[in-house]
């Protein structure tokens, strides 16, 4: 490491190009090219997917994305039937239909099509169905779209659109949730430091890193499936951990040049030895996030290599184009009163002092309480994860000012909930008799509980695969749908392994989140267990103790399920989700948990990281576990607070994104971030360590000797702790020979 930081150091200007060069480069490469995302959320083998690809097979002109407009009149307009309603809304229709991009258009005003006119005579509704699904359309199609239904508003009559095609017009927090929280971010940086351009690095560092992960991205969705909200996850990540890795290494910069170390010198070793915690720390979200891939699922894949890339590239700019930038500003790493006082009193250790000097012997003096208040507050907030309900969230939980949610609405007030989410019925058909039996199941299916309406059975050309749709009596979030889907499955419709000639699948958007979650949390103990054990085997191999390992892995699982808590609680209770802008309650999407438990396991661990390995520098250098807890904990919790402060700030300022699935996983990570650093990191850690004393730094001795090492400390600790063996070795020695003596 210290040979990387000396080449970046002296070829500065080239490392600086370089970077610049990957950000135009991979920009201009994305603009050209375009994004290809996709939300698929299908999974091979699972009787949605199986609903989908019959269907597809099918009716091919059906597998475009299929949207609605939907219209209103308020009293004394006569009704949705009205002349002038009727005119204006066909000749709207008509226009919708000769739009690029665009396959059919099913309006009311048919005779076969009534039933697309509420009961009461007021709202009405239009099917826009695309000639693509929603990844692979032009967003100016749709808003073509979009424009040509809003034109037939009047005094009177509301024109509303919904669908996830339309979801795509929306109007977003823009980069507003980026600016936000970047400038936070740099106001923090400048209180801590007090210089304006030691400031400005973490920052620079974090944007061009970020930025060329983000094109990146976009990039790779033309490789593999890469979920649309992956570079706004990625970025969300990238400039948490970006600019934080980047401000322990100027920390411990600044540090050597308060001792009187020279820029260039002070630059190696910061990067020799914060620079290598912050390489570790990046391995090991990238090992969390990797660790999707054994879920194998497309749609995950796409989602973890999106944000290991992200990762990867801030952990190469903090120590490639970081140390570059440091050597440009000399001096001015310091603040000008800290360059006077280094001039008029020469060079002085930094010794901790003020709060977090009192706070780490507070610590130290009151650890069990601490720890008690620790566990009380921890377990609390993870309560309400006990109640974890997956499923869909639709668009009845947008913002009420967006067009999607008052689509949703007035489909639900005219033609209730279960319109918005209607489930399909699909099967191959042989014969005349399974056509027969298909026709039959119209009157068993009525009468099942949940259903409201059914479709007539359609046939392809070809007459081998037919198709209904079912009108549910709740709305796609609902519980009771689920139960449908089930009591449907299992109960209702003819299936092949109980010797039925037909095998109906079913699907829709309830059926495929339900076994999407059912895929999901059968696998999640397999990754859990793979998350925590790999991230404990790199704190094993990096501490040489059994003990660090098992209370980071404890206190991972802790922070996951407090963050879950807070989810739950705003997202699925609906505590405050209207007041924040986030629409209302429902249910935690299915993939969340999974993404979740990947990221929060890898940003807990770096605190974890950091932390442990100032203590771990102090235990080699002294053996006392007391002094390495106090004056680690001293030493770092300053930075780490400071840091926690600005990763909060930026996750929770990308609940401006105005995306429900962003906002949730902003919120989930500042809460996370925040138990992290202010309740476990600062106060849980360190009380257990106290208690449990030198058992902290336990191994046994044949596996030390079996083990590789991987090294976080500087070379100087190592130096010292082998010296410290070798005394060990040879006490143990003498003390062996002596035994043998007396024995004989």
């Amino acid at each position: 490491m210290a040979a990387l930081a000396r080449w970046c150091v002296r070829r500065r200007l080239v490392v600086v190009l370089l970077w610049l060069l990957a950000l135009g480069g991979v920009s201009t490469a994305a603009a050209l090219t375009g994004s290809a995302y996709s939300n698929d959320y299908e999974v091979p083998g699972t009787e949605s997917g199986r609903a989908t690809q019959l269907l597809q097979e099918g009716f091919p002109r059906l597998g475009g994305d299929s949207d609605t407009v939907v219209w209103h009149t308020t009293s004394g307009t006569g009704g949705v039937r009205a002349a002038a309603v009727e005119q204006t809304m066909t000749q709207t229709l008509d226009k919708i239909a000769d739009l690029p991009g665009v396959a059919s258009v099913v309006g009311p005003y048919d005779t076969q099509n009534s039933a697309q006119i509420s009961s009461d005579g007021r709202t009405a509704y239009a099917t826009v169905t695309f000639e693509e699904r929603t990844e692979n359309l032009d967003k100016a199609q749709v808003e073509a779209v979009v424009k040509a239904a809003e034109g037939a508003e009047s005094d009177g009559v509301q024109v509303e659109l919904g669908g996830s095609a339309i979801a795509l017009t929306e109007s977003s927090g823009g980069h507003v949730a980026e600016v936000v929280g970047v400038v936070v971010a740099a106001l923090v940086l400048f209180l801590a430091f007090g210089s304006l351009a030691a400031s400005l690095l973490p920052i620079a560092t974090a944007l061009v890193s970020v930025g060329t992960a983000y094109a990146g991205i976009v990039l790779l969705g033309h490789t593999m499936t890469v979920a649309d909200f992956a570079p706004m996850l990625g970025m969300l990540i990238g400039l948490g951990v970006g600019i934080d890795y980047a401000l322990f290494i100027v920390t411990r910069h600044r540090r050597g040049l308060k001792r009187g170390l020279d820029v260039a010198e002070s630059i190696q070793n910061a990067v020799a030895t914060t620079g290598r915690a912050v390489v570790f720390a990046g391995a090991t979200v990238c090992i969390a996030l990797l660790g999707m891939l054994i879920l194998r699922l497309s749609f995950l894949n796409g989602v973890a290599i999106a944000a290991s890339l992200t990762v990867v590239l801030t952990v190469a700019a903090s120590v490639t184009l970081l140390p570059a930038l440091l050597s440009l500003i000399g001096m001015r790493a310091l603040s000008r009163r800290e360059r006077r006082h280094l001039t008029e009193h020469g060079p002085q250790p930094e010794l901790p002092t003020g709060l977090a000097a009192r706070w780490s012997a507070f610590v130290e003096r009151h650890p069990k309480l601490l720890g008690a208040i620790a566990l009380v507050v921890i377990t609390v907030l993870a309560l309400p994860t006990l109640g974890l309900r997956l499923g869909t969230s639709d668009q009845g939980n947008n913002p009420t000012s967006s067009t999607t949610r008052q689509a949703y609405d007035l489909l639900a007030d005219g033609f209730g909930a279960g319109v918005n989410g209607p489930l399909t019925l699909v099967t191959h058909v042989d014969s005349a008799e399974d056509k027969l039996l298909l026709d039959n199941l119209d009157a068993t299916i009525r009468t099942t509980e949940g259903v409201a309406t059914v479709t007539p059975v359609t046939y392809n050309a070809g007459g081998d695969t037919g198709y209904f749709t079912i009108i549910p009596t709740s709305s796609p979030q609902s519980q009771q749908t689920s139960d449908l889907v089930d009591r449907l499955r299992t109960e209702v419709l003819p299936r092949a392994e109980t010797g039925s000639a037909l095998d109906i699948q079913v699907g829709g958007v309830t059926a495929s989140y339900d076994d999407f979650a059912d895929v999901i949390v059968g696998k999640l103990p397999l990754f859990v267990g793979v998350v925590i054990g790999l991230g404990c085997l790199l704190l094993l191999l990096a501490f040489r103790s059994v003990g660090i390992p098992l209370k980071a892995a404890a206190m991972n699982v802790a922070a996951v399920a407090a963050a879950f808590g807070v989810v739950v609680a705003i997202f699925q209770w609906g505590w405050g989700s209207e007041l924040l802008g986030l629409g209302r309650a429902g249910p935690i999407e299915p993939f969340l948990p999974v993404i979740m438990v990947s990221v929060l396991f890898g940003l807990s661990m770096d605190y974890q990281v950091f932390l442990v390995s100032r203590m771990y520098e102090e235990w080699l250098e002294t053996g006392d576990n007391r002094r390495a807890v106090r004056v680690g904990l001293a030493e770092t919790s300053r930075v780490i607070n400071s840091a926690a402060v600005i990763m909060i700030s930026v996750f929770l300022a990308f609940v401006l994104s105005g995306d429900r699935v962003i906002a949730m996983f902003g919120i989930a990570l500042a809460a996370a971030v925040a138990l992290d650093a202010f309740v476990l990191r600062t106060l849980l850690v360190p009380a257990l360590m106290h208690l449990l004393g030198g058992a902290n730094w336990w191994l046994p001795r044949w596996l030390d000797r079996r083990m590789p090492r991987i090294s976080i400390e500087p070379p100087e600790c190592r130096a010292a702790h082998e010296r410290v063996e070798a005394v060990v070795g040879d006490i143990e020695k003498e003390r062996d020979e002596d035994v043998r003596d007396i024995a004989g």
